[in-house]
């Protein structure tokens, strides 16, 4: 059985978590590479961990939809809003709620 066909929350939770840390990776790797001399990027940090969580949206509709791994695919969602959550409290300075 393949590993990622798995109908697994946990599962969902990791893809979600990998997914995005490669991407960000590489799109960091490339903003430092391709960054004029006097400045130390290309693209501002935030905007790339932005982006970074996109490939989500594309690995839930292939889990939920074609795959029908409803608990994978709530995995990956949960993953999502919790990335994202964070962004919006790291770097827009919302205040979480009491």
């Amino acid at each position: 059985m393949n590993l990622l066909k798995k109908d697994s929350i946990l599962l969902g939770i990791a893809i979600g978590i990998v997914a995005p840390a490669v991407l960000f990776g590489i799109l960091y790797a490339v903003s430092v590479g391709l960054a004029p001399a006097n400045k130390s990027y290309l693209i501002k940090i935030s905007t790339v961990i932005l982006v970074s969580i996109f490939p989500n949206l594309f690995l839930l509709r292939l889990y939920l939809i074609k795959l029908k791994l409803d608990k994978t695919g709530r995995g990956i969602l949960l993953a999502t809003f919790v990335l994202a959550i964070t962004y919006f409290v790291y770097f827009l300075k919302i205040a979480p709620l009491n």
